[in-house]
């Protein structure tokens, strides 16, 4: 799964995700992608699933890349544990998605095949999406 190799450490704070996304926001390597439409934190291993359903539905042929990169640290108190004692310890690490970034891209398959492979991966995922194509200039 992926996680920063290294990090200057500090217990990150959870940040607003109130405009669209200025950057990553169109295709830039493949001809079809996947385009959140709402704001959230996607996980690493909701990531890592989405990537799986994608490769075993196009079995290995085309190209996947993952445009999105878990770096923000997110925290938790144990259970059972009382209230206050300052923050949680490092639970896991999440991908900050702003309406309008493409998550994910692909290259080396057909339309059909490539909007159900892309469905498939939005339904791994905590945000609705959108399938986008590359438009022929």
């Amino acid at each position: 799964m992926l996680a920063p190799k290294k990090v200057k450490w500090r217990k990150h704070q959870r940040g607003r995700m109130k405009r669209t996304a200025t950057r990553c926001n169109s295709l830039a390597f493949g001809e079809y992608g996947l385009q959140a439409m709402q704001p959230g934190w996607i996980d690493t291993k909701q990531i890592e699933a989405a990537r799986i359903a994608m490769t075993r539905f196009i079995k290995r042929g085309g190209k996947i890349w993952i445009r999105i990169f878990p770096d923000k640290a997110y925290t938790k108190h144990p259970a059972e544990s009382r209230m206050g004692k300052g923050k949680g310890i490092p639970e896991g690490w999440v991908a900050v998605v702003r309406p309008g970034t493409v998550m994910f891209e692909m290259a080396g398959v057909n339309d059909a095949i490539a909007s159900e492979a892309l469905l498939l991966a939005a339904h791994k995922l905590p945000i609705r999406s959108r399938f986008i194509k590359q438009e022929l200039a």
